[in-house]
């Protein structure tokens, strides 16, 4: 019976510390002490150098406004903060997995100590 209090006092201490270390990450994270786990990044890809040319045809006409729009979206909507973004849903989504496992771990161990 002494050793499945101890087990329970284990599990439950264990979950605490789970949920304790995800929100203390998370607290850094917001603060801005540390970065977020980069699961997404930016490849760095150099556009082929096109030639200055006036277009003359419909076809290259349409070309050359799909790569001016292009660029202009891209200062708008810079790559950076996109990939931020998305760092911080995944980390968001990771730490309610964490914190939910952690409960879930707290509740075993409350369990075993009945």
């Amino acid at each position: 019976m002494n050793f499945k209090k101890a087990i329970g006092w284990i599990t439950f201490f264990a979950g605490i510390l789970i949920i304790l270390f995800s929100l203390y990450r998370s607290y850094n994270i917001f603060i801005g002490k540390v970065p977020p786990p980069e699961i997404f990044k930016i490849q760095n890809e150099k556009p082929p150098q096109a030639k200055k040319k006036s277009p003359t045809t419909l076809d290259e006409i349409q070309q050359k406004f799909g790569e001016i729009l292009a660029e202009q979206l891209k200062e708008i909507l810079p790559k950076e903060s996109v990939m931020k973004m998305l760092n911080l849903i995944s980390w968001s989504i990771f730490a309610g997995i964490l914190i939910f496992g952690g409960s879930q771990i707290s509740s075993l161990g409350i369990k075993l100590l009945k």
